[in-house]
């Protein structure tokens, strides 16, 4: 197949990040010439991503590619992809639980779900994973309907609530089968409940977990014991060499400062988040929950199943219980969010010819 020259695209915010949706058929089959494609629409690799869609960052630099489902227990299928900054880097290997607020509204705006005639509801399966979650929000006359009185920590303005509840997954939620684990010296709790995630208390690491993002992003001792940890705790948590993943993620665990349940610092994988994603927070969620984690020495349990997550830039609310499993150790058993989308753009992205050379790394301003 011919790299197409134009290519049919809406940018979308979802949540707290942005990133560019398309329809499966709109995009190559082939998985190789797909990420070419997408380097070149985001404008990867380049630090600034000046010639593309993408907004200098990894929160900005993500894509959503939906299809109709052939799993007859989902509607479509959501594969999401990150498209590095400054690498040539497309990686499926982790979910995005913010994009997926968008994944439904989309879904009626291309034609593969019929909206409701108030709400709509679309079962999503998560194709990184197999997991999958059923968004519902406003339809009103049959059009999705963006705007409403929700807000959401880091991003201004408000708009219609995407109510997100997660079934309970099929992975370990402890996916070394202990709730406190020894990793290169350090007390941790590794957690499953979406996304792979190492729980630790932000003084193992000498730092507070109140520090701005970019405060920890220039702290190169910092980075460096994080980076160790990350792949070491990949290797426990079953993951194998991580070492060009971008999962597990590290998340920092304080006592709260606003009244919420933890205060967090999460990095990405050693970028810092400036908020946090919403399976991120799932995580972290049910790691207060369980009995003998990292998190006991941090904080109290939470006294009800809504347990508010704060971050660098405001706080995100899960609803999460546990329940035991079979074996005896515990498990997921209801987990659920409420989250925001708007519709940016619909229309025809041009990608940077295939034939040019990268962008370089640097330059003027």
């Amino acid at each position: 197949m011919t790299a197409p020259t134009e290519v049919r695209c809406m940018l979308m915010r979802g949540g707290t990040s942005k990133g560019a949706y398309f329809l499966a058929d709109d995009l190559p089959a082939d998985p190789a010439a797909r990420d070419d494609l997408l380097l070149r629409i985001m404008g990867s690799p380049d630090p600034r991503q000046i010639d593309g869609l993408g907004g200098a960052h990894p929160l900005t630099s993500k894509v959503a590619v939906v299809a109709p489902s052939q799993d007859p227990q989902a509607d479509v299928d959501y594969l999401f992809l990150q498209v590095g900054v400054d690498k040539a880097e497309v990686s499926d290997r982790q979910n995005c639980g913010n994009l997926l607020a968008g994944v439904g509204p989309f879904a009626v705006e291309r034609g593969l779900v019929a909206a409701g005639s108030a709400e709509t509801a679309v079962r999503i399966r998560m194709v990184n994973s197999g997991d999958s979650a059923t968004a519902t929000f406003p339809t009103p006359g049959g059009r999705v309907d963006y705007t409403g009185g929700t807000e959401i920590s880091g991003v201004p303005d408000t708009a219609a609530a995407v109510v997100i509840e997660f079934p309970p997954g099929s992975a370990p939620l402890l996916p070394t089968g202990h709730v406190r684990s020894t990793v290169t010296g350090i007390e941790v709790t590794c957690v499953d409940n979406g996304m792979p995630t190492v729980l630790v208390d932000a003084r193992s690491l000498d730092v507070t977990g109140y520090e701005d993002p970019e405060e920890l992003e220039g702290n190169a001792e910092l980075a460096d014991r994080v980076r160790h940890l990350r792949l070491a705790a990949g290797e426990l948590m079953g993951l194998g060499d991580v070492s060009a993943a971008t999962v597990p993620k590290v998340t920092l665990l304080a006592p709260p400062r606003h009244g919420g349940a933890v205060t967090t610092r999460t990095f990405i994988p050693v970028r810092c988040h400036t908020s946090i994603g919403v399976l991120g927070a799932a995580s972290v969620a049910a790691g207060l929950l369980l009995d003998g984690g990292v998190a006991a020495s941090v904080v109290r349990p939470p006294a009800t199943d809504r347990v508010r997550i704060e971050h660098p830039t405001g706080f995100t609310d899960i609803e999460s219980s546990l329940a035991e499993g079979p074996d005896g150790l515990p498990r997921a058993r209801r987990t659920a969010v409420v989250r925001t989308a708007r519709k940016i753009f619909d229309g025809t992205v041009f990608p940077r010819p295939a034939t040019a050379p990268a962008p370089p790394s640097g330059g003027p301003r």
